[in-house]
């Protein structure tokens, strides 16, 4: 990390929720607040990479319109047939990584390198032959991505160089420590709302995996949240729209139908943030 690389935007991931992240870059760029390093995790490094890509208005612009397109088309909504024979055939996933590649590849294009971004960019996935984080900080962009959002079950592991990665959530969900390890001042997390919604011990079974998965998810920020140095300015801004552990909305996870709403909800909670911070 370089000397001048002291604000760091750290997008968490969370599928559809990542919404949010696009109502929080719209209210930063309106406050004059820029990145000199994007940190990303599955769809935080999908939205991170474009803003990293295209800093100020134009990336953010370039999202909410992405975002909006997705809706209106229905992105997974569609393709039963082929999610039944995947399913029947027991392949690995019910959506094919393709799918979100040309959605990829409409904001990037096909060949883009992480080198050639902007604004310097990582994002990380989790190896499963090393059973560990790793962080992409080279190399061609939208494997990285992809691989950073290969939720399993969901989509099959991206292979890279003969190694298999699935979702960055599964190692670093929201990756405070790794801000905090390359030497950043100032920190604004960008995360979709579950870690303002406070676990409880689980009344059904049902919800014991679910908060055991939850747990899974957040130990890592909150370890480095703990140790988090005083002389660190951390933002942890709010998403407007919290995401309980039991939150029956994550059942329709391809449902973007509210993606207006989840923007313009992080958009003014962010907003009212930042203006309370600066006194403004």
């Amino acid at each position: 990390m370089t000397e001048s690389a002291r604000t760091v935007f750290v997008l968490g991931g969370g599928g559809r929720w990542g919404a949010v992240e696009v109502g929080m870059l719209q209210a930063l760029n309106e406050a004059d607040v820029h990145p000199d390093l994007v940190l990303g995790t599955s769809i935080g490094a999908f939205n991170g990479s474009v803003i990293a890509d295209q800093p100020g208005e134009a990336g953010v612009k370039n999202l909410v319109d992405l975002w909006q397109t997705m809706s209106e088309a229905g992105v997974f909504r569609g393709g039963l047939i082929d999610r039944i024979v995947n399913v029947a055939t027991l392949q690995p996933a019910i959506h094919k990584t393709e799918e979100l590649q040309l959605v990829l590849e409409h904001v990037h294009g096909p060949a883009k390198r992480i080198e050639e971004l902007e604004i310097p960019f990582q994002c990380v996935a989790a190896s499963i032959e090393k059973s560990g984080e790793h962080w992409f900080t080279e190399g061609p962009l939208l494997p990285a991505i992809l691989a950073s959002a290969a939720v399993p079950g969901l989509f099959p592991p991206v292979e890279i160089e003969g190694e298999h990665f699935y979702d960055g959530g599964l190692v670093n969900s929201v990756p405070l420590d790794r801000a905090i390890q390359l030497g950043a001042e100032v920190i604004y997390v960008l995360q979709v709302g579950r870690i303002e919604a406070p676990l409880r011990p689980p009344e059904r079974l049902h919800e014991s995996a679910l908060i055991a998965f939850e747990i899974a998810r957040r130990h890592m920020f909150a370890r480095a949240l703990k140790a988090m140095p005083d002389d660190i300015e951390l933002h942890l801004l709010p998403s407007g729209n919290p995401v309980a552990f039991d939150d029956r909305r994550q059942i329709k996870w391809k449902d973007t139908s509210n993606m207006a709403e989840l923007v313009d909800g992080a958009y003014d909670a962010t907003q009212k943030y930042l203006t309370e911070r600066t006194g403004g």
